[in-house]
């Protein structure tokens, strides 16, 4: 037996004689475990391991996803997830954007799993899956279509309700036979009932879900009153007597639903960019197959994929997962990722980025990572938590949004009690009107509709935002702080210049050089190994001296390479190596003469200067940073026109003068490679990181530069300023929108179905607003 209640039923049956039922039954009785419900066992299905790598990423001890959550509505919604989440035992972190419907969620393994939290979201009545682009948008897409239905069947009974209701008003300025007044009014309730039980319910469904959890959401006043209108235009039209409301119903329904339709319109055109960037990855892969000796392909689901498969990839096909080539040579367009409008040619031994397309030759490629661990997913889940986590102005407004709703049941209760105490008849239509002109969701969605359509403009440019409040500090910061290495320039010195001052040739003194180095990790030494690869002669006896030089014997000559100061240690000769320049000097010398100077330079990106002209322009204060010499910092400060410049600092000597400056008064941004800058980029108030994909997982700064253009940096400073603007603006429109609706309400100067079309409006403003901080504005990089 499955319990003790089935064993009793059993010997029950047993017990009466009645043992010949087990003869003539049809099946088998369901047994307890059957009888849990489907969705609870497909729950069970996102504990394991494998189904996870594709959607969890695990961090810090913690494990991290990103959940598509069906049913939210308005910020109330967004509330009661946050902290129903934040209250289970084991979840660090929640965050959920209001605008894309989507919650990223940090929990402990050994405490909770996933099962459970999203079971305890279905305890709340709401739906959470992995997110996944195709399900989403199929979920978007199941969404519109209800959401038609729903607005085709108001609208057009609506209208019918609509004329018959221009009759009775007509008639009761001229004149109406009684039976006619009364066949219109039964015509209209049998004509609202459908758009009540059908295209209302989805209100009344929220409102209800609302009032288990003993909270109230915007859909509860809204349902409060379509309910008021319409059961006392029921009893109105049974006994007879008094106004009805039938048409304020349909139109309310009809406006509120329209107004719901176009404001998800415009929040999925909000979230393009987004989306585009994360919906990169293909469906299926050419995976290859060893058989016999020979590779065969087998279409595979990019699902399925291992680290350590191997891959081909075609002409114009999209690389599957990230990966190394292993043969062959070809162009690489990675646009949609870090900005750049140009393919790279990558050749065997390169990494390359799942989600970018391969523009020329066939590429095999080893997969290194799959799932949660690619650099789409770390884009992803950097914009997720970019766009999920709150400025201040945004918690304020969600903490206003919260008590709104109770404030207004207030309002609408108290206006109710004044205008009966004044024996107005009108008292009805005016505490409808009240209940259904206010629109909380303006205010919550005034600032994460713009973050999130700003997020996915920077994510075009290459300028990735990893924090909530980025975008808003930036478009404060008074001074704008450079590194140098890396950051101003290219970050890969490269051999210039060889000036031979003896008699040897120019080969002949690259190839020993280049000897010496075949050992060494040094930039310089790389340099070295790129300018000669196919150096025949070897060095032995070396000897290293860090951050000075090196020494060995080839050709049974001992010779020293590095700086001017270390080989003068050794040579003789006494003629004078330039090194103020602020340009690498490399020295090659035997004891008694220097055979030839090797110049070195980090090339300035070409929009260096460009960017700090457009700064100054701005009025902002340009700061150069660097642990090089002060010689090499002047060439690179005179190059990009920077006026102040810091050579020779340590890492805390530069959050020193970041400090120095916080303490002044000014917002810093501080603009560094990510890596041995993390102490600075940690300390200013808004960092950004030059990263490459590889580094997308450990960067802790609050912008990562993805594209190559360091320019883009004045085009993301441009748009927070604008981002900034908007918020402002929405809640402006949100604040003031109600201060003069709820009083004219309230005063009576406002009819229910008028009501209803300015709350539609007033949310649908909001997100349209918005929307323009999708579209580029002017030139991107440029003061004219």
């Amino acid at each position: 037996m499955c319990c003790h209640g089935c064993e009793a039923v059993a010997q029950a049956i047993v017990d009466s004689g009645m043992e010949s039922y087990y003869n003539y039954r049809t099946e088998n009785a369901a047994k307890a475990r059957e009888v849990v419900p489907a969705f609870l066992e497909q729950l069970k299905a996102y504990d394991n391991p494998v189904v996870q790598k594709r959607f969890v990423h695990q961090q810090d001890n913690l494990s991290e996803v990103s959940l598509i959550l069906e049913g939210i509505v308005c910020a109330a919604c967004v509330w009661l997830n946050e902290r129903h989440l934040s209250s289970l035992p084991g979840v660090a972190e929640v965050n959920i954007n209001y605008s894309n419907h989507r919650a990223h969620v940090r929990w402990d393994d050994s405490k909770i799993s996933l099962s459970d939290i999203l079971e305890s979201i279905s305890r709340i009545g709401y739906l959470a899956h992995p997110y996944d682009p195709d399900r989403q948008q199929r979920i978007i897409e199941k969404e519109r279509k209800a959401q038609l239905r729903r607005i085709g069947l108001s609208g057009v009974l609506g209208m019918q309700v609509m004329i018959l209701a221009v009759a009775l008003y007509t008639g009761e300025w001229w004149g109406i036979d009684e039976a006619f007044r009364g066949f219109f009014r039964w015509t209209s309730l049998l004509l609202t009932i459908p758009v009540l039980l059908f295209a209302s319910r989805i209100f009344f469904t929220a409102a209800w879900r609302d009032l288990k959890q003993k909270r109230a959401g915007m859909d509860v006043p809204v349902s409060l009153g379509i309910a008021i209108a319409f059961t006392a235009s029921v009893a109105h039209t049974v006994t007879a007597s008094g106004n009805i409301y039938f048409d304020s119903v349909v139109m309310f329904t009809f406006f509120l639903l329209s107004a719901r339709y176009f404001e998800m319109t415009a929040r999925k055109r909000s979230n393009e960019a987004t989306e585009a960037v994360v919906s990169l990855q293909p469906a299926v892969a050419a995976k290859l197959v060893r058989v016999d000796g020979k590779d065969e392909e087998q279409a595979v689901p990019v699902a399925e994929l291992e680290p350590g498969d191997r891959v081909l990839v075609r002409p114009g096909e999209t690389i599957p997962a990230d990966g190394t080539i292993e043969s062959g040579a070809s162009g690489v367009n990675e646009s949609l990722i870090t900005g750049e409008s140009m393919p790279i040619t990558k050749s065997a031994g390169d990494e390359v980025i799942g989600g970018s397309i391969n523009t020329e030759s066939p590429l095999i490629i080893g997969i290194n990572r799959i799932g949660a661990d690619t650099v789409l997913a770390a884009i992803q889940r950097l914009l997720d938590k970019a766009q999920s986590e709150k400025p201040a102005v945004a918690q304020l407004a969600d903490r206003i949004a919260s008590k709104f709703v109770l404030a207004i049941l207030f309002i609408a209760a108290s206006v109710a009690i004044f205008w009966l105490a004044q024996s107005s008849e009108n008292w009805l239509p005016i505490t409808i009107a009240t209940l259904v002109v206010t629109c909380p969701c303006a205010l919550s969605l005034a600032t994460p509709t713009a973050i999130t359509a700003a997020s996915g403009q920077l994510a075009k440019l290459g300028l990735l935002p990893t924090r909530g409040h980025a975008l808003e500090t930036l478009s404060r910061a008074t001074h704008f702080v450079f590194d140098k290495t890396g950051t101003l320039t290219i970050g890969h010195i490269t051999l210039t210049d060889i000036q031979v001052r003896a008699d040897l040739s120019r080969d002949d003194c690259l190839q020993i050089a280049a000897a010496l180095e075949r050992h060494s990790e040094h930039p310089i030494a790389r340099s070295f190994k790129h300018a000669c690869p196919n150096s025949n002669r070897h060095a032995v006896e070396v000897s290293n001296t860090p951050g000075h030089g090196i020494s060995g014997t080839v050709d049974a000559q001992v010779w020293y390479l590095g700086k001017p100061a270390f080989v003068m240690q050794y040579c003789c000769d006494d003629s004078i190596v330039d090194d103020s320049s602020g340009q690498t000097r490399v020295v090659l010398a035997t004891t008694d003469k220097i055979y030839a100077v090797f110049t070195f330079a980090d090339a300035i990106r070409e929009d260096a200067a460009t960017l700090i002209q457009n700064l100054k322009a701005s009025g902002k204060t340009v700061v150069l940073l660097t642990g090089d010499n002060k010689s090499t910092a002047k060439h690179v400060a005179s190059a990009t026109g920077i006026n102040e410049v810091h050579a020779s600092l340590r890492p805390e000597d530069k959050l020193a003068y970041l400090k120095r400056l916080q303490q002044q008064g000014a917002i810093v941004s501080m603009t560094g490679d990510g890596v041995n800058d993390a102490p600075v980029l940690a300390g200013a108030d808004v960092s950004i990181a030059i990263g490459s994909g590889s580094q997308l997982a450990a960067a802790s700064a609050d912008f990562i530069l993805l594209s190559s253009k360091i320019g883009t940096i004045y085009s993301g400073y441009r748009l927070s300023v604008r981002t900034l603007s908007v918020i402002r603006q929405n809640l402006m429109w949100a604040i003031g929108y109600n201060i003069l609706a709820v009083p004219a309400a309230a005063m009576g100067y406002i009819q229910p179905w008028l009501a209803a079309i300015g709350m539609s409006a007033s949310s649908l403003v909001v997100v349209l607003n918005a929307l323009r901080l999708s579209k580029p504005r002017g030139p991107q990089i440029s003061i004219t």
